[in-house]
C-alpha cells in the first residue's frame, strides 16, 4: 500500500511505461493503417482532402504517418522523428476533419494526439531499438 501511495518514481519504471505506450499506441495506429494501404484505390476515391493536393495524396501521406511510422513508434526506432507525422495527421483530424463535430467524435483522435506528444516530448524509453543503439 505505501509503493501505491509513494510519489517516488524509477527509471525503470519510467522506461516500461514508454514501452507500453510505444506498444499500444504505435501497435493500434497500425491497425488503422494497414486497411488503407491493402485498399488504395477505394480509399482514394472517397478520402478527405483537407489541403487540396488530391485524394490520392492525402491518403499516402496519412498511410504513411499511420502504417509506418506506427511501425517505427512500436519497435522504437526512430521515435522522435516518427511521431511527428502522426502528430500533423492527428492535429488535421482533430481540428480540420473533425473541427465542428462534438468532442464525442473527436475523443479518440485526441488519445492518439495526446499518447504521440508524449513520446516525442519523453523519447522512447530504455526498451527501444533507439535505447539499444543509444539514440
Amino acid at each position: 500500500m505505501a509503493k501505491l501511495l509513494s510519489t517516488k518514481y524509477s527509471n525503470a519504471g519510467i522506461s516500461l511505461t514508454l514501452l507500453l505506450l510505444r506498444l499500444l499506441f504505435g501497435g493500434l495506429i497500425m491497425t488503422h493503417g494497414w486497411p488503407k494501404l491493402v485498399n488504395f484505390s477505394t480509399y482514394a476515391q472517397k478520402f478527405a482532402d483537407p489541403f487540396g493536393i488530391g485524394k490520392t495524396a492525402s491518403l499516402g501521406l496519412t498511410i504513411f504517418a499511420e502504417f509506418f511510422c506506427g511501425a517505427l513508434v512500436l519497435v522504437g526506432l526512430l521515435t522522435r522523428f516518427a511521431t511527428v507525422p502522426l502528430i500533423i495527421c492527428f492535429v488535421v483530424i482533430v481540428f480540420m476533419i473533425h473541427g465542428g463535430d462534438p468532442i464525442g467524435k473527436r475523443e479518440l483522435a485526441i488519445m492518439f494526439l495526446t499518447g504521440f506528444t508524449a513520446l516525442l516530448i519523453a523519447g522512447p524509453g530504455k526498451y527501444s531499438l533507439d535505447g539499444a543503439l543509444g539514440n
